[in-house]
């Protein structure tokens, strides 16, 4: 039974792209950010070559013993071929889809038709309308909600459609129809990303508090993945965390909905109990959601550090015929003082199991390659540019 886990640390990059001038973001660096933490430590990851990766850059100085490992497995400095640095062209591009033209961002705000078509909808008004902190955008316009009962509509830098209401006012699964709506209103030209729902709950007047409640609704995937073409084979294609919201279901044959890092990597633990042939596709998401757009550098070296901690856990659950991958979909670098926005950055590619050579792959034109290989070790030729890495 062959059986592949990869493992998405969202947002981990480990450095600048040539073109992330042309996207705002200028000397960033995500791994070399959170290495400058006190509680940055991470000798299991450096084991299967993280620092042995093209072009990584840390902020403490390598011991010789640093130097030394040439890793236990085989890994990969990874360039995003896609035009965009946000979660859903990430994850498409790791499976197969080369997003050329960027999704539909809204710095301005989105436009009256799609805003009018979308309170007649909802029967809602709507405030805010413009690129706007989730943290901060409550806290401006949750008293006014509480009092009209109006939608707080917001975007980033992003492709995404945000709405956030209290969960005393809108109920949870109200909110959830109300981004379906959205969700079909947001085609063809329109056709952002995700819609989001972001319930927050608090007393008027403040604070506001975002709950664990929110939920992605994905636009489709324009094209076929290695999701699509390993479920056409039989092959199981489980979902942990949000990669069954990116992919809006398509090709995935079981998921699981986590509530962060920690019950990801449970969940994932579990999986490795089970037996399957196929694809176990896991999203970690603390390292963005919780540290990285919030600027918190010594939390997102923490959540690093606790990942490296349990990834003995898994190792040693891997049977004789899994492989261990591990990757990121785009950067966030907590330090970055220029916006909170996703930082445009290579990404790590690291792969391990019995049947993976230890080498250094090089930096790959693209993040496809991972798709490629998923596909490769269970015998499919991809429908999609991509170079797998098995040999």
């Amino acid at each position: 039974m062959k059986r592949v886990f990869l493992i998405v640390l969202d947002s981990f990059g480990i450095g600048g792209m040539e073109d992330a001038v042309s996207y705002g973001d200028v000397d960033v660096n995500t791994l070399r950010t959170v290495s400058s933490s006190p509680y940055f430590h991470m000798p299991c990851m450096r084991k299967l070559g993280l620092f042995q990766i093209d072009g990584v850059e840390t902020a403490f100085v390598e011991t010789a013993d640093n130097k030394a490992v040439s890793g236990m497995g085989a890994y990969a400095r990874m360039t995003e071929a896609s035009k965009g640095k946000d979660t859903t062209i990430g994850h498409w591009e790791i499976a197969g889809i080369c997003s050329h033209k960027p999704l539909p961002t809204y710095p301005k705000g989105f436009p009256k038709e799609v805003l009018d078509a979308f309170s007649h909808r909802t029967g809602r008004g709507v405030l805010c309308n413009k690129p706007y902190s989730g943290t901060e955008v409550i806290q401006q316009y949750g008293d006014a909600h509480m009092d009209r009962g109006d939608l707080i509509v917001y975007t980033s830098a992003d492709s995404v459609f945000q709405i956030a209401a209290h969960e005393d006012i809108v109920p949870v699964e109200q909110l959830y129809e109300y981004c379906r709506a959205a969700r079909e209103i947001l085609q063809g030209e329109h056709g952002v990303g995700r819609v989001i729902a972001r319930p927050f709950t608090g007393p008027y007047g403040g604070p506001y508090t975002r709950t664990t409640h929110r939920h992605d609704f994905s636009i489709l995937p324009p094209k076929t993945t290695m999701l699509d073409q390993l479920s056409e084979q039989g092959k199981a294609v489980i979902a942990v965390g949000k990669i069954y919201d990116i992919f809006a279901g398509k090709g995935i044959t079981e998921f699981v909905y986590t509530g962060g890092n920690e019950e990801g990597i449970r969940r994932t633990l579990e999986y490795l109990d089970k037996e399957f042939e196929g694809l176990c596709f896991i999203n970690l998401v603390d390292y963005d959601m919780l540290y990285g757009h919030r600027r918190d550098v010594d939390g997102y070296a923490k959540a690093l550090r606790d990942f490296d901690q349990r990834l003995p856990e898994i190792l040693n659950k891997l049977q004789e015929e899994d492989i261990l991958m591990i990757t990121a979909d785009h950067g966030c670098d907590p330090g970055y003082g220029a916006t909170t926005d996703h930082t445009r950055e290579y990404t790590p590619f690291l792969m391990y199991g019995k049947n993976v050579r230890p080498q250094n792959l090089g930096t790959r034109k693209t993040f496809a390659d991972i798709g490629a290989t998923v596909l490769q070790y269970f015998g499919i030729a991809p429908d999609f540019a991509g170079e797998a890495m098995l040999g």
